[in-house]
């Protein structure tokens, strides 16, 4: 028996809050009330200012196919679903935290695209991906918007006209998920790169975030004026007095 109101579970473990997909059934695919429920809790998740890092994997055999087409007869694929799904979407890639996503089984569709809107993707060996929205008639959403940044715009066209699905490897070799791990190990792994970049996000590279969120957009006066604003931002955290300090003593900083 399946129940579709559970469709993620969040976990805090300290500075760290841990999303997890849970509707396997599905392929963590998401219903309009799913795309509702998970948004006002990134909104909490992004105002809440003693978190400094979100994960996101998903449960099962999938990381997620995104929107849930299944739902679709029912209401739509009007405005509703699109403006909330992509409203969520850009929550996340612009929250303060840093966000990494664990991939794995598939990532297809909808479920691509909230790779995209995560700062970091892993990506276990056995994982595929792609964006065959074309092949059922329709745009792949934003990603139309992200996709390009990150693998080029021939490559981005190359995905999204074909629609086909493409291996781990040539996803990392194209520059779509930046890091690869084993899938029998790939909690482990996982862990270790979250470990890695919370040691390394200072205010600094918090603070770095949306200027790369904005970094395509802006002409270059905006974008210096926006830059000098959020470094000092950096330089007046604790933060920057502790990687100072850590430097003196010759110790790795700690951050707040």
């Amino acid at each position: 028996m399946t129940d579709d109101t559970q469709t993620f579970a969040i976990e805090r473990d300290g500075q760290h809050a841990h999303i997890v997909l849970t509707r396997p059934h599905r392929l963590n695919s998401f219903t309009l009330q799913a795309i509702f429920n998970l948004s006002a809790q990134i909104d909490e998740l992004a105002a809440d200012s003693s978190l400094r890092m979100v994960t996101l994997r998903g449960s099962g055999r999938a990381f997620s196919t995104g929107v849930d087409l299944k739902e679709a007869p029912e209401d739509g694929m009007g405005d509703n679903r699109t403006q909330a799904w992509e409203r969520m979407l850009r929550k996340i890639e612009t929250m303060d935290k840093l966000v990494l996503c664990l991939i794995h089984g598939y990532a297809v569709g909808g479920g691509l695209q909230l790779a995209l809107a995560c700062d970091i993707r892993v990506c276990t060996n056995g994982a595929k991906m792609g964006l065959p929205a074309g092949k059922e008639g329709i745009i792949p959403g934003l990603a139309t918007y992200r996709l390009a940044r990150y693998v080029g715009l021939g490559r981005a066209k190359r995905l999204i006209y074909l629609g086909n699905l493409i291996e781990a490897d040539e996803a990392q070799r194209v520059g779509l998920v930046d890091h690869l791990v084993d899938d029998e190990a790939a909690e482990q792994a996982f862990g270790q790169w979250v470990a890695d970049y919370d040691a390394a996000f200072s205010a600094g590279a918090r603070n770095a975030k949306p200027l790369l969120a904005d970094c395509f957009n802006s002409d270059f006066e905006t974008f210096l004026a926006h830059y000098e604003r959020q470094q000092a931002k950096a330089v007046s955290s604790p933060d920057f007095i502790e990687a100072q300090t850590a430097y003196r003593e010759n110790r790795d900083a700690k951050w707040q």
